[in-house]
């Protein structure tokens, strides 16, 4: 076993009894409207366990802002990789990801920091 699969379980392992329930909601561009000018879209939900926290005052800048929160989860989780057309569920409560912060080891992903609004 390679070290970066070794990590990616551990951090699925951690996550798992240290996190709460998330839903990261994957979102596709579906079909084109001629009539109303308006792109249908769908959704596919995957329910993992994540921390969530408050950004630090250090990260705020043109892109993040004080309010934002930092979600981590664990890439071996997810069969795909967010990106910020993807929205996170948290206790009913729908946000949009700001950035995808992805973390490596040998070029395998291990975890990713979602910065949401």
């Amino acid at each position: 076993m390679s070290l970066a699969n070794a990590l990616k379980k551990a951090a699925s392992k951690t996550l798992s009894k240290l996190g709460g329930d998330v839903t990261i909601r994957q979102v596709t561009a579906g079909s084109y409207n001629t009539t109303t000018g308006a792109i249908t879209e769908s959704t596919s939900d995957t329910t993992v366990k994540g921390a969530l926290t408050n950004v630090n005052r250090s990260e705020v800048n043109d892109l993040i802002e004080s309010q934002d929160k930092r979600l981590t989860i664990s890439a071996g989780d997810l069969t795909f990789v967010p990106t910020t057309k993807d929205r996170v569920v948290i206790s009913s409560v729908e946000f949009k990801i700001i950035q995808v912060i992805t973390n490596e080891q040998n070029n395998t992903a291990i975890s990713f920091d979602l910065i949401l609004r």
